[in-house]
């Protein structure tokens, strides 16, 4: 019996569908592929490069395609421009001791700065690392540091005003302030065993695992406030400045999970960092370095299992085949399909309301009379009807002109900014789904998510979030790829135990 048209149309579409799918399937797969062109990602491409390619025992990784949605690289890692200079918007600030950033830096031969992201200007007449900074509580400051002398001042007052602050410091908080920095001194030494030689150091296939062999789980499962309690702080400066530091770098307060707060209380310490030009270049010149093939402004909507690779379909029609795909960008508010699905633990993210401000604060909104009367860096204390977290100083370009950073946890509406502002000439507003919303018991998330080679750097940041804990997370994640991929248990598919529906985020994954 003949065929109508329509059939026979049906049935050349089929074959065309069907040979399609077989030269997709029969395309070699790239090696690895990365969502994510943040920290994470452009680490991971590094590390995967440098321990394959640089070892005579393992076959060289250098085929990897990294995915960003954005049209930039860098992730949480951004810069703003307002008033014709560039500010750091998102990730901000690096430890000195944070041994990955400081080596990436050297690498791609960046420029660094110290203090705090301020213009490097010299007419900016900001004090470095804002030592001028007041605590308020929504009527008054209840606490400030020394202005930062004037340049009329004496020699002999400049040198002797580090001393003088931290005399005032002292004579408010007490030994309280010494009992702070050694149970931060104890949390660094601990982190800085990520660092070890690599045959000192074990491979990690769980974020438990990584946690507890440098002793730093136990901080998982407390709140920073017990933490300290048990440290011997006062109670004045848990409420005051170690809030003031939660507030600015978190966005939360003291009942923070202790490994995040004391990552936080870190992030005020001295000698903190940043690349000239913004951090971002970190992951650019990492990217670059690792040659890895990037796309830009291509996300990844599916990612499928198909035996032996996976399939990712992107946002702009594309699919590509790879062989080991890691996700280094957090699962939490992305509109992704994983199949088979996969189960995460569920967790929300803080989001941070940056708002950049060229112009004047209004005294008469602090209680003051004069703007030069209010401290370079305002924190603000844990009460309900403060509107922001924080407002610092960026560059000051005169008495009646300057640039400001805020932070809030919601939106900072147009005629609440007018009260705060006695001008505007200029407002930028980030809304950053920045990290965690912390809170302890800390529930970890799988590193490898299927039991085969879909992996999740942010699994980490459940414990704290920063650069250098997503570039030490990646580090390990390069190694547990590279591990895996020569052992034949890594091919067998994992089986999920049956599992309450409460706490589980992303099943249809």
């Amino acid at each position: 019996m003949a065929l109508s048209r329509t059939a026979l149309l049906l049935l050349a579409m089929a074959a065309l569908s069907l040979l399609s799918s077989d030269a997709a399937v029969s395309a070699p797969a790239t090696k690895v592929c990365v969502l994510g062109s943040g920290i994470g990602g452009s680490s991971v491409a590094h590390f995967l490069k440098q321990y394959t390619c640089e070892s005579a025992t393992t076959p060289c990784i250098d085929d990897i395609r990294i995915f960003e949605r954005r049209e930039k690289v860098g992730g949480r890692m951004a810069t703003v421009t307002i008033g014709g200079d560039t500010f750091e918007a998102g990730a901000s600030i690096i430890h000195p001791k944070n041994l990955h950033a400081v080596r990436f830096a050297r690498l791609l031969n960046l420029n660094t700065k110290t203090g705090d992201d301020s213009d490097s200007d010299p007419k900016s007449n900001v004090s470095s690392s804002s030592s001028w900074f007041g605590i308020w509580d929504g009527s008054v400051f209840v606490f400030q540091t020394l202005p930062p002398p004037s340049r009329s001042s004496s020699a002999i007052y400049r040198k002797m005003y580090p001393l003088l602050n931290s005399l005032v410091l002292a004579w408010r908080y007490g030994f309280s302030l010494l009992r702070m920095d050694r149970f931060v001194k104890e949390m660094i030494d601990r982190f800085i065993l990520y660092y070890n030689d690599l045959e000192s150091r074990p491979v990690f296939e769980t974020v438990e695992e990584m946690l507890k062999w440098s002793g730093l789980y136990g901080l998982t499962l407390r709140t920073l406030q017990e933490e300290l309690a048990d440290a011997g702080l006062s109670s004045r400066l848990v409420s005051e400045l170690v809030t003031v530091i939660t507030r600015i770098n978190y966005g939360q307060s003291v009942s923070i999970s202790g490994l995040a707060g004391a990552v936080s209380l870190a992030g005020s310490d001295s000698g903190l960092w940043s690349v000239d030009g913004g951090n971002w270049q970190l992951a650019a010149g990492l990217i670059s370095h690792t040659n890895a093939t990037l796309h830009l402004h291509e996300g990844i909507d599916s990612i499928s299992y198909a035996g032996g690779y996976y399939v990712l379909n992107s946002t702009k029609g594309n699919s590509y085949a790879c062989e080991v795909t890691v996700i280094a960008t957090p699962l939490d508010e992305l509109n992704m399909t994983i199949s088979p699905p996969i189960s995460v633990p569920s967790r929300s993210l803080q989001h941070t309301f940056t708002t950049f401000v060229r112009g004047l604060l209004n005294p008469k909104y602090f209680g003051l009379n004069s703007a030069s009367e209010i401290p370079d860096l305002v924190g603000t204390l844990e009460l309900p009807d403060i509107p922001f977290s924080s407002i610092s100083v960026l560059k000051k370009y005169s008495e009646e002109d300057m640039t400001y950073k805020m932070f809030s946890r919601a939106h900072l509406a147009e005629v609440l900014l007018d009260q705060i502002f006695s001008k505007r000439k200029e407002t930028v507003r980030i809304n950053w789904p920045a990290y965690p919303h912390y809170e302890a018991p800390e529930v970890f998330a799988p590193i490898v998510l299927d039991g085969l080679h879909l992996y999740y750097i942010n699994s980490f940041e459940s414990a704290a979030s920063t650069i250098e804990t997503s570039a030490v997370a990646a580090e390990n994640v390069a190694r547990l790829i590279t591990s895996r991929m020569s052992s034949p248990s890594a091919n067998a598919p994992l089986i999920i135990s049956p599992t309450s529906a409460e706490g589980i985020l992303h099943t249809d994954l």
